[in-house]
Formats: C-alpha cells, structure tokens, sequence
C-alpha cells in the first residue's frame, strides 16, 4: 500500500480544505489502519484493486474488538474523502467507500446540567483571587455563557474580545469565523482578569487564557479544571467542556431563544445538529411529567 499517496492526500486537506490538524490527523489514524487491515488480509492488495466488502470485512471486524461504531463512522468518511480524491487525480477508476452504508450508530442524547446545577458553580463554589483561580472561574463562564467548543476557547486571544461591544471573535470549524454576543457577568469577569493576567505573565497580548509561563493553556488542563469543578454540582457522568456547551444550548432553548439563532451561536452548520437539544428539553419534560403527574404514579 503506497503510503505517498496518503500524505499527499493529508496535505491537500490541509492545503486546499482547510482542514484543522485535529481532523488531519483523525483521518491520518484512519486510513493507516484500514492500510494496516489491508496488509494483513493480503499483501498484494493495493489502493486500487481495493473493493466494497474489503471495506465492509474492515468495518465488522473492527466492530468484533469493539471499536465504538460513532469512531468507525469517522474512519469511514476518512476512506470515502481519500477516494474522492485519488479518483480525482486519477489513480483509481473509482471510489469503493460509496457504497459502503454507514455503521449504525445508537442515538444518544447530549448530557448538560441543569440550570440550578450551572448557576451554583458561579454561585457557591469559592475560586481563589489570585490569577489561577479567576482564570479557572472565567473558563467556566466562557463556556456557559457562549457555548463555544474546548479548541475555540484554547485559540481565543485578546484581540478577539471587544469589552466594549460585549463580543468575543472565534475561529470555528473549517475556519469559519463567528461574532458571539456576552452579558455584563463575562465582561466584569475578564475586566477582572485581563490585569491579574498581565501581572503574572507580563505580557497584555496573545493567548487570553494561559498558564502560569504566559503560554497559550492546553486543552488537557482545561478538561481538568472542568471536570474538577463540574463534579462540585452534578452528578452527570460527562462532566467536559462539551458539557457546559449543551448546557448553553439547552438552557437557551429552554428559556425561548430561537433555534436558529442558537444554531448561530454555536457555529453548527446544520439546523439537525442543533435539533438534537429540542429533543433533550423534551426528553427532561417528560420525565419531569412521569415523576410528578399522578396517573402516572398508580
């Protein structure tokens, strides 16, 4: 199996796609196994005499050790873009991945915490006033307040705040860029921040949140501080970034935005996507009706 027409596809990705290294490199881990998988069945199979039920045969087998099928529906998007594009340079006649149908994948609903949960992280829990403590509390409230994603918030600088119009820039998906509105509570919060900040690290541009070096924060140490201070209010079991962002959107929803609008703040391409937490406020209604109307309790 060739590996340079592999690289020279990620590089196109990157290239004329735009693709974020996250991706490159999710698509990389893909076709490397399927390459791997290949191998192992034959070694004389290469990229073009590749067929359906190759791929099909690399789908149940990965299924038969477990692999998660949302993970395995990713891998095959890997193989089915990397065949567009060697159909499109011309090293092969067509692309096997087209009529592979996707692994099905249970449906889950997005976990979020309740608005009395979310309101006592900012309420009750104690943050220290020195620069580590106000910089975990306005992580928090970035979150809640904008919903944007873990890898937005560890690419927000400065620049990309306006305290005086209340809005902060991010780069989303694709490189999309997006203007997203904030209240009087995440203005005073970086007001306050911005100079412990500058004391610390000595520096009034780049990275908004850094570490205690005035490096740009990793997105590991985000998960921590979420994680930590999530598990203060809730009991949910994802207790991550992601958490907070279904958070925003169901509590926004809930309390009458436009499904639109919201689908705007959190950069979805797709109105279905943002339609999965219509299905969670309906989801908490009805329990919230079995455990409170009392037919349903004879």
């Amino acid at each position: 199996m060739k590996e340079d027409y592999l690289q020279k596809f990620l590089e196109y990705i990157v290239a004329e796609k735009g693709y974020s290294p996250r991706t490159v490199e999710t698509y990389r881990s893909a076709l490397l196994d399927f390459s791997s998988f290949c191998t192992e069945l034959d070694s004389q199979l290469s990229w073009d005499n590749i067929d359906t039920d190759i791929i099909r045969q690399w789908i149940a087998t990965r299924a038969e050790q477990g692999l998660d099928m949302r993970t395995m529906k990713k891998k095959l998007s890997a193989i089915r873009s990397f065949y567009r594009y060697m159909v499109r340079m011309g090293h092969v006649k067509k692309n096997p991945g087209h009529m592979v149908a996707n692994p099905k994948v249970a449906k889950r609903l997005p976990q979020f915490l309740k608005q009395s949960e979310a309101d006592k992280i900012f309420d009750q829990l104690e943050f220290n006033e020195d620069f580590e403590g106000q910089r975990d509390r306005l992580i928090l409230l970035i979150f809640y307040s904008t919903g944007i994603r873990l890898s937005e918030l560890v690419g927000l600088n400065t620049e990309d705040i306006s305290l005086s119009a209340s809005e902060l820039k991010v780069l989303g998906k694709r490189n999309k860029e997006r203007i997203i509105p904030f209240g009087n509570e995440l203005r005073q919060a970086i007001s306050h921040f911005l100079p412990l900040r500058q004391e610390i690290t000595r520096i009034s541009t780049g990275p908004l949140i850094t570490d205690l070096k005035g490096g740009r924060i990793k997105r590991e140490q985000v998960g921590k501080i979420v994680k930590k201070n999530l598990t203060a209010v809730t009991s949910v079991k994802k207790r991550t970034p992601h958490t907070l962002r279904h958070t925003f959107a169901t509590i926004m929803l809930n309390n009458g935005a436009d499904i639109r609008a919201v689908q705007e703040l959190l950069g979805h391409e797709s109105l279905v996507t943002t339609e999965v937490y219509t299905h969670v406020s309906f989801a908490q209604l009805r329990k919230e009706y079995e455990k409170a109307h009392p037919r349903e309790k004879e």
